[in-house]
């Protein structure tokens, strides 16, 4: 997976890259794909995505994040078609997505109708807390989305009184869904 460069601060981001190579793995994105990243805050993840597949759409409330996502797309590399809205999700998601990251909490229940009601194939949502992380699996649960649930925990290495010692972000709960899914 190449750098992502990321210039410009959402100070609510990114996705760190080892979740997002777990989440763009579990999304299963094919060059053909529409992806739709709902909540683009920094567009680390719309920046991976527009790696893989011929369009994406970002959509992201905040005219500021929005605008994050713009420089931070400006500075990298990608072949992808990239549409960016301005819009409190659901409203601004397309009807003709294939695989879609929920990054944030808010208003995730209509995003999961939306993307049930549109046929979208793949979903994916990150929470980093545990009583969101509960709804979210519920949720998917209740639309036949829900295929797995995977808590990661990353930590990286630093230099410690002349050894190696390790400093843990937060875990992460990456929600995975499917059309028609079977489910836990």
């Amino acid at each position: 997976m190449s750098q992502v460069t990321l210039p410009h601060d959402a100070k609510a981001g990114p996705t760190k890259p080892e979740v997002r190579a777990v989440t763009l793995d579990k999304l299963g994105l094919r060059s053909t794909d529409h992806f739709v990243d709902v909540g683009s805050c920094t567009g680390s993840v719309t920046i991976e995505a527009a790696r893989r597949v011929e369009r994406v759409t970002a959509v992201e409330r905040k005219p500021k994040r929005l605008d994050v996502t713009r420089k931070n797309l400006g500075a990298n590399d990608y072949d992808a078609d990239v549409t960016l809205r301005e819009a409190e999700a659901p409203e601004g998601l397309p009807a003709d997505a294939d695989a879609m990251f929920v990054g944030g909490s808010r208003n995730f229940e209509a995003v999961l109708d939306h993307a049930v009601e549109t046929g979208v194939d793949r979903v994916v949502m990150n929470v980093s807390r545990v009583e969101p992380a509960g709804d979210a699996i519920e949720a998917f649960r209740e639309r036949d989305l829900l295929s797995e649930v995977v808590q990661l925990q990353v930590s990286h290495g630093y230099e410690l009184a002349g050894a190696t010692s390790f400093r843990s972000n937060n875990p992460v709960y990456v929600v995975v869904g499917r059309r028609g899914a079977e489910g836990l």
